[in-house]
């Protein structure tokens, strides 16, 4: 009973790295860009969503609503700004701007508010439900069912809508696209806008359920979360979701066997071995590339 316990608490936690991990396999999967400003958007969602609760005392579910919505609007502005000049450059010139949009999103927070870390408030009723013998959080079960809920309305819009189908036919070949009358522009931003959203939600997620943030917390999911897309094949949606799943359920399990120092490492050589044995990831595809 003990060992399905732990399986659900890594699960809870999985599903924040799969929300992430959207957002980096999203924007990979259009313009071939690791954005690893993305985790620091994350803890921009975590702080919007703790000032709406504390500040403006409105409920979980309208800070989760206006912290995505705000994300939304500023991964478009940072893709603007940083990434739009950019689109016909070396990717090594991309990465090291991503590098310096995060390091910049970071000090900027610390130079308006400080590095002190943050207390989240109680928003959500915290109590235990038995089921089956086994004791699960009240928070941990709304944490998961919102993020089923995210991720089945994810899949609604890129299997569903005229964007969803813009943005796959850009994913294939941007420049059949435009010729088809696609707007790639638009089409990349509401990618951006997407992905933000996703990663908003997981920030106030996260701070419901670990109940302290800071402006540094973005650098560590971010990068586990980068990992979980790898896993799961980066550019692939369902390998987002599977990754971030499953490296959740890792930690958790490597905590639960008495190696809780380790539970970072763990993420890392799995990182390690995905690339000796299968570099695609479970779900992606090996593709030639013209050189």
């Amino acid at each position: 009973m003990e060992w399905i316990q732990q399986l659900v608490n890594g699960i809870s936690l999985g599903s924040i790295y799969a929300l992430i991990a959207l957002g980096y396999t999203m924007v990979y999967g259009i313009i071939k860009l690791i954005n690893f400003a993305h985790g620091d958007v994350f803890m921009l969602g975590a702080f919007i969503g703790f000032y709406a609760i504390a500040r403006w005392e409105i409920g979980f579910f309208p800070a989760l609503i206006i912290a995505m919505v705000l994300c939304a609007i500023i991964g478009v502005v940072i893709e603007r700004v940083a990434y739009k000049r950019l689109r016909n450059a070396t990717r090594i010139a991309a990465l090291i701007t991503a590098i310096g949009v995060s390091l910049l999103i970071e000090n900027v927070v610390i130079f308006f508010r400080g590095a002190s870390p943050e207390a989240y408030p109680e928003v959500l009723p915290n109590t235990s439900i038995n089921i089956l013998g086994v004791s699960i959080s009240s928070i941990s079960i709304l944490i998961l069912a919102v993020t089923i809920v995210l991720m089945i309305l994810l899949q609604f819009i890129v299997h569903k809508t005229k964007i969803g189908k813009a943005m796959r036919a850009v994913s294939l070949d941007p420049d059949a696209a435009r010729l088809m009358g696609i707007n790639v522009d638009n089409t990349i931003s509401a990618t951006f806008a997407i992905g933000s959203a996703l990663a908003g939600a997981a920030g106030v997620i996260f701070g419901v359920y670990y109940t302290r943030i800071e402006p540094l917390m973005g650098v560590l999911p971010g990068l586990k979360a980068f990992i979980a897309a790898v896993f799961g094949g980066i550019g692939s949606i369902p390998g987002a979701m599977v990754g971030g799943l499953s490296l959740g359920v890792v930690e958790t399990v490597v905590s639960a066997l008495g190696f809780s120092l380790w539970r970072d490492a763990a993420a890392f050589v799995i990182l390690i071995l995905i690339l000796i044995l299968k570099p695609s990831g479970i779900f992606g595809k090996n593709t030639r590339e013209k050189v």
